[in-house]
């Protein structure tokens, strides 16, 4: 025992000798760290460079490294020379490339760096908003691990540009950013082999895959690439594409990348890591064009409702699905939640209507609310989530979602309702009924069907979705004073704390993909908000706890920084900043506005975590989503009508059906993103809800 004991001494004694040596030369922790990652960038970084002339397939050239000396070499004689910088800075290493042409040259060069002592198979990869873990979530027919190990992709489909990888045994993690400042994209005549820009372009790609030795690598390219397969439709993987810039003789590109390593406990922690270093590499500002008020902006909205009401049958609501962005038609087909949320927008309009005594609105929203009162439920007692009278059709599988988002809408109007004495009996007695069937869906493990019947047979019977039940269910308890709806939002938590949070695994709570998703994590965020709003001391926290590691999962779908279009490309001409917008899904690579009440939730966050970022960032979302493509006279955003926001933003070199990069699908659903905006822009409404006293 004592020999243990003085074994440990010892050991202590030589470990604080060692840091002493380390402070009297000068040196920190932080600096050894980032010297020996230079030196691991140094030997273990390649490069290929492509030259092409017009007409004829390229010519590769392995470029290498001579100790001592910046400029790289080549075999032969080439039309350009390329040299590297590798500099040690802080805590991370910046690698400066310069490419100079000799003679005028159309070229493509290509980096890998093999991680050293990372398995590929043991790791987790990282592209900000395109690809989590190995994608295995993703269908057969988007990117993922099943398709190839190995990917490079643009760096506009990214909402940082940058890659990573994490070690799940090692705990070990790198990760590869690009620091330029991205302004000007050029044309490209086709999407696939070997294409030459029409002009300037700073988009480049990074990537990553498996090495020859089972390691992992990080990989880039400029101008950018795609292999093995672009991706520029929904599950449609296209032929791998690389780029070719032509410079003059005498001319020079320099670019700027950035390693970093650093441990990380797991996954989740990886993550957060990773975000808030991105948001300190690319410090996103709010955008400061905004001419409009926040009421100046909610009355445009109202456009959408007044020129969009419509009937279906015995229902009323707004034409909000299914749209074309030239016409932004009637039709007459309804949703409850998703993409069409009917009864939201309806509540937006009472409460609009009565601050602004507008008596038009006030009617129409009291059509549409009083119809889904009398006629919006089905015979089994849940809402019909979708009528469409375009075809006499109607949707009978349905979903914890949208009965979850239609529950959530009802009991703001009826608390709304309540709070102005006016009492809505046969309201509170379908959403009970409703509450009762929700809570017959709850599996034993605590998490909800993503889909089902209105027997209650599940069609789909996975939990992704589950936190979306979180929100109506805790309201319930609010509103009608019942510990049973507290008490299954307990257990969905417990189910989302041991199969999403902990596994960072957020999928499928979009009804349109089955994959990796922006929403699934929002509303896990979200989910445990509202818990701590309802709840105190050790519960509150533990809800604290889990609502912030969500958060940063979330925040890696939302861009940091502005991706550059060309000139024709619509959203660029008008002037579109994407920082602040949210990446939709590894299946659905495009931007939108969903936002909702996660402002509310990165504000509350910030003030209970101190984690400022949190409240900085939500400031840049809610400048960035506010009014850039609000539609309005002199400033329609190339849609038809005022009010009808857009949706489907193709931000990339993506065509969800339409048109691709630069402009819209031609079909959108302006219900939700007018929703989402008049959300963001009332403030408070969860907290006010869940903490008034009642």
């Amino acid at each position: 025992m004592l020999g243990n004991t003085l074994l440990i001494a010892r050991r202590q004694i030589n470990f604080k000798a060692s840091w002493l040596m380390l402070l009297l030369l000068g040196i920190s922790v932080t600096q050894l760290a980032a010297q020996n990652l230079q030196r691991e960038l140094a030997e273990n970084l390649t490069y290929k460079l492509l030259l092409k002339q017009p007409g004829n397939p390229a010519q590769a050239y392995d470029l290498k490294a001579v100790q001592g000396q910046e400029q790289l070499q080549a075999a032969n004689k080439l039309t350009v020379s390329v040299s590297q910088n590798i500099k040690q800075e802080a805590d991370h290493v910046a690698l400066t490339i310069t490419i100079e042409a000799l003679q005028d040259a159309y070229f493509s060069l290509q980096g890998q760096f093999v991680a050293p002592g990372i398995t590929y198979d043991t790791s987790y990869l990282y592209l900000p908003g395109f690809w989590y873990r190995k994608n295995l979530r993703s269908p057969d027919k988007a990117p993922s691990a099943r398709v190839s190990k190995n990917w490079i992709v643009r760096e506009d489909r990214l909402s940082s540009p940058l890659v990573g990888v994490f070690d799940k045994q090692q705990k070990q993690s790198y990760s590869l950013a690009r620091m330029d400042k991205l302004e000007r994209e050029a044309l490209a005549p086709i999407s696939h082999g070997e294409v030459v820009l029409s002009g300037h372009s700073d988009l480049g790609a990074v990537g990553f895959g498996e090495a020859a030795n089972g390691g992992a690598y990080l990989s880039f390219a400029y101008p950018y690439q795609e292999a093995p397969h672009s991706y520029y439709r929904k599950l449609t993987l296209g032929d791998p594409v690389t780029s070719f810039l032509l410079l003059k003789r005498g001319e020079k590109v320099t670019l700027h990348y950035r390693l970093m390593k650093f441990a990380a406990t797991d996954y989740a922690d990886y993550m957060k890591q990773i975000w808030t270093r991105s948001y300190d590499m690319y410090q996103p500002k709010p955008v400061t064009d905004n001419q409009l008020t926040d009421e100046e902006i909610k009355r445009i909205l109202t456009k959408f409702y007044t020129q969009s009401y419509v009937e279906a049958g015995n229902l009323k609501g707004f034409s909000g699905i299914h749209l074309q962005t030239h016409l932004c038609e009637k039709l007459k087909i309804l949703e409850v939640g998703f993409i069409g949320r009917v009864l939201l927008n309806a509540f937006n309009a009472l409460e609009f209507a009565d601050q602004h005594k507008d008596a038009e609105l006030r009617q129409i929203a009291l059509n549409v609310l009083g119809s889904y009162e009398q006629h919006g439920f089905s015979d089994t007692g849940f809402f019909r989530e979708v009528v469409n009278m375009e075809n006499n059709t109607e949707e009978t599988t349905y979903s914890i979602r949208r009965q979850s988002e239609g529950i959530y809408a009802a009991l703001l109007y009826l608390d709304y309702e309540k709070r102005n004495g006016r009492k809505h009996p046969q309201w509170e007695k379908n959403i009970q009924r409703l509450l009762t069937n929700v809570l017959k869906l709850q599996q034993k493990d605590g998490h909800y069907p993503r889909k089902f019947k209105g027997d209650l047979h599940l069609v789909d019977p996975t939990g992704g979705s589950s936190p979306s039940a979180v929100l109506p269910l805790v309201m319930a308890y609010k509103y009608f004073g019942d510990a049973k709806y507290l008490n299954s939002a307990r257990k969905v938590i417990d189910y989302q704390e041991k199969e999403i949070i902990s596994k960072s695994d957020y999928f499928s709570s979009t009804l349109d993909a089955d994959c990796e998703d922006k929403e699934a994590s929002l509303y896990a965020a979200t989910a445990l908000y509202y818990m701590a709003m309802v709840t105190k001391g050790k519960e509150r926290e533990r809800y604290k706890r889990l609502a912030q590691q969500a958060a940063y999962f979330t925040l890696s779908w939302y861009y940091t920084w502005d991706v550059p279009f060309a000139q024709g490309q619509m959203l660029g001409d008008v002037g579109l900043k994407s920082r602040g917008w949210g990446n939709v899904s590894v299946e659905n690579n495009h931007i939108d506005v969903f936002i909702f009440e996660f402002d509310e939730v990165l504000k509350w966050l910030a003030q209970e975590t101190g984690e400022k970022r949190f409240a900085a960032f939500a400031d840049v979302i809610r400048s960035s989503m506010r009014e850039q493509l609000l539609p309005y006279p002199g400033h329609m955003a190339d849609i038809a009508k005022e009010g009808y926001y857009p949706e489907v933003v193709q931000h990339t070199q993506w065509d969800y059906g339409h048109f691709g990069k630069g402009f819209y699908n031609l079909h959108f659903a302006p219900g939700w993103t007018v929703a989402s905006i008049w959300e963001l822009l009332t403030d408070n409404r969860a907290k006010d809800y869940l903490t008034r006293k009642r």
